[in-house]
């Protein structure tokens, strides 16, 4: 499906006032029954990257094509809305185009993203766990794909790939473990509507909504921020401070359309440095702000400037983000701190990017548990779906953003097997 005809698709249905772009549920949150001989394909959603500097154009393009991520429906008039989008993603692309390339020049040496081996490297090592967990005792068999949102492989790729290998069922899993409208809502719509289009099988499927605070998730990023603790000179790592950076969205993602996203980065935090037992003192900022609207706030860049106005000494943690790529790698790791220097602001003395979780053995491991979650395996026992379970309670975390309107609370992946608690809405 060519991304002006999803945006055709996308409008007529009025999706970004409906309400599956913030609850997922284009697809049944509830398990699949998996039979014996059966094969269940696993789709691991990502946004992609360019693999080349031709391709850094058209990856541009396609990104801006896509409605999820800038809304033109409160200003453009319907009939208009997709020849100015496309116009308007043709000159932005062409312009940044030259830019951005030079951006991944600087972390790469082929000119592309390191997002896609990184996740290839994550689908194959995904693959290997299932099977050796599930396969050989209970006559099932697993497959993972790759279906990236602005390129190569495509969703398109993905299904031709999965019709050739005779999938029968199918879990969507994100590879974005905060939900927001932006990205696994972008991937499950077009998925959705791919197959409404006909260009897919109707295949049972299920999919996973959220991770932030699945334990082994929580492990993974808590042994990397260790890995990154090791980088600084001995007698300032206790005392240094923990930058949490996400990816921002437009503020009225959360305000008018009800985004869980800034919710659940919070979440990730609170129960991280629960988990470590509040070892060092942390914030929370958000970055890679485009354009004039309000984003999320604090923006990544003025806080670094303020820590180091205050002395502080800074690790930077790619909360929401599970591979190195142009976002942590270059931005947070080169970008940040030159233009801080060029602009005459104060950087820390001592500063460090986190290493990306990429193939960290806990995050498959995590993985792995999250997507056999979905399914009813034979003569396995397999915890709790997502939707099965309760959310924590919003009155028990402090820690917010300063525009947060406690839209919903993460995922309790610690209540035990035995109880059965209704799943309520997150709400203040």
């Amino acid at each position: 499906m060519t991304p002006y005809e999803l945006l055709r698709r996308y409008d007529e249905e009025q999706y970004n006032s409906d309400n599956r772009m913030v609850n997922g549920q284009f697809f049944p949150s509830s398990t699949l029954e998996v039979k014996e001989g059966e094969t269940v394909g696993v789709v691991l959603l990502n946004l992609g990257g360019p693999d080349s500097e031709e391709a850094v154009k058209p990856f541009l393009y396609n990104l801006f094509m896509d409605p999820a991520i800038i809304d033109f429906s409160q200003v453009v008039y319907f009939q208009a809305r997709g020849r100015v989008r496309q116009a308007f993603s043709k000159i932005i692309s062409y312009f940044r185009s030259k830019s951005v390339a030079e951006d991944y020049k600087e972390i790469s040496d082929d000119g592309g993203s390191p997002i896609n081996p990184l996740t290839r490297e994550q689908s194959e090592n995904l693959e290997q766990t299932l099977n050796e967990q599930y396969a050989a005792e209970m006559g099932v068999a697993f497959k993972t794909y790759m279906a990236m949102r602005y390129w190569k492989p495509f969703s398109e790729d993905a299904v031709a790939q999965m019709q050739d290998d005779g999938v029968d069922k199918v879990v969507l899993l994100p590879l974005y473990p905060q939900y927001s409208k932006t990205t696994t809502g972008a991937s499950l719509v077009e998925w959705y509507e791919m197959e409404k289009a006909g260009e897919m099988p109707e295949w049972p499927t299920s999919f996973v909504f959220e991770y932030a605070t699945y334990p082994k998730y929580l492990k993974a990023l808590s042994e990397r921020i260790d890995e990154g603790l090791e980088r600084f000179p001995e007698e300032v790592r206790d005392d240094v401070h923990f930058l949490f950076s996400a990816h921002g969205t437009p503020l009225n993602e959360m305000q008018d359309r009800r985004d869980p996203y800034c919710c659940l980065v919070h979440s990730t935090v609170k129960h991280l440095m629960e988990h470590r037992g509040h070892d060092h003192e942390f914030s929370t900022a958000f970055q890679s702000k485009v354009g004039p609207s309000k984003w999320l706030e604090p923006p990544t860049d003025e806080t670094v400037a303020e820590l180091a106005e205050e002395g502080e000494d800074v690790l930077v943690i790619p909360v929401a983000f599970v591979t190195d790529h142009i976002e942590t790698s270059y931005e947070l790791a080169i970008e940040i701190p030159e233009d801080l220097e060029e602009e005459g602001e104060p950087i820390p003395e001592h500063y460090e990017v986190m290493p990306g979780l990429n193939s960290h053995p806990k995050f498959i491991e995590a993985l792995a548990d999250v997507t056999a979650a979905q399914l009813e395996l034979p003569d396995a026992h397999t915890m709790r779906p997502w939707s099965a379970r309760p959310c924590y309670d919003s009155r028990e975390r402090d820690i917010r953003c300063q525009q947060c309107q406690r839209i919903a609370e993460a995922t309790d992946w610690s209540e035990k097997e035995s109880e059965e608690p209704e799943r309520t809405p997150a709400a203040a």
